[in-house]
């Protein structure tokens, strides 16, 4: 049977997330409803993508009996509330990134998840590209020997877009982008909590984040260090570096197509979408949809 999706919100990032879902196979992924707050911008975003219900409301959404999965793509002060509203309806979630504005409410989420019986995933979709599996291949091989270093950039213009500077949509450079390269760092590092986090920044009169930059120092000596900014475009590649080679991601780090491992180039090919795309190489998350889609086949109810 095919994984049933809502969509919850009809934003940008849901119309990227609903093209890429209609990448995949029609047997293994079904869109049964889209959600709004405004009924004529669910149903506007329903004729667009050909989804067979539209909401006016994300209530309307949660008592959907036919939804199995639903993908909240709403800004970053809604994941709490909706993420719960959902769960308690016995939905399993997958929510964008960040999960939430802070811990406490990252807590929150899971709690709900395991009170509920449900499965839960943040969002980051970089995790699931091909190009993220093959460093970790590459990892647990020895490819470059043992990392000693791991840096990475992002950076990119979003002085103008409200939600980047207000405090109250969940703005700031490390809360919104700075995340790529933090988890790109835990990714390598496989998970572990590095010793030391020294970290210098300067904020906007909003009270957010423009831009920082963060070194962690992990056990053995090993190390990383990334730089995070909304004001300026920064080179937004990484680099692996270890005592027998290199890995680099050259660019856009946060979706990668391309990497180059001690010198030789790989290239992977993303499917071509049916619609024009609000961001670069959307239809990449069709992978994070094939994930929740393994682990609702296996019962998992937690995914980091």
């Amino acid at each position: 049977m095919a994984t049933r999706w809502g969509i919850c919100s009809a934003g940008k990032i849901s119309h990227d997330f609903t093209v890429a879902l209609k990448t995949l196979p029609p047997g293994d992924h079904q869109i049964v409803a889209v959600a709004a707050r405004k009924l004529q911008d669910a149903e506007a975003f329903a004729k667009k993508h050909s989804i067979p219900q539209a909401y006016g409301s994300y209530e309307e959404l949660a008592r959907d009996p036919e939804i199995e999965v639903v993908y909240v793509g709403t800004i970053h002060p809604y994941h709490l509330p909706v993420g719960m509203l959902f769960m308690k309806a016995q939905k399993n979630v997958l929510c964008e990134k960040p999960m939430a504005m802070n811990l406490r409410e990252v807590q929150e989420l899971v709690a709900s998840a395991k009170m509920n019986k449900v499965f839960l995933m943040e969002a980051v979709w970089t995790r699931f590209f091909p190009a993220s599996l093959e460093i970790e291949r590459l990892l647990s091989r020895g490819e470059v020997g043992e990392v000693k270093m791991v840096k990475a950039d992002f950076g990119v213009p979003l002085m103008h877009v409200p939600r980047a500077v207000e405090k109250e949509l969940g703005g700031g450079a490390l809360l919104d982008i700075g995340i790529y390269c933090l988890q790109f760092i835990c990714m390598v590092y496989n998970g572990e909590k590095p010793e030391c986090i020294q970290a210098t920044g300067v904020c906007l009169e909003t009270g957010v984040d423009e831009g920082m930059v963060v070194t962690l120092k992990f056990s053995r000596n090993r190390m990383a260090v990334f730089t995070c900014s909304i004001a300026v475009e920064l080179p937004n590649d990484a680099v692996i570096i270890g005592t027998k080679g290199t890995i680099r991601v050259p660019e856009h780090i946060w979706c990668p197509t391309s990497l180059v491992v001690n010198g030789k180039e790989i290239q992977y090919t993303l499917p071509e979408p049916y619609l024009p795309l609000n961001f670069i190489n959307s239809t990449g998350m069709r992978y994070e949809a094939e994930e929740v889609r393994r682990c609702l086949l296996k019962g998992t109810l937690m995914r980091p």
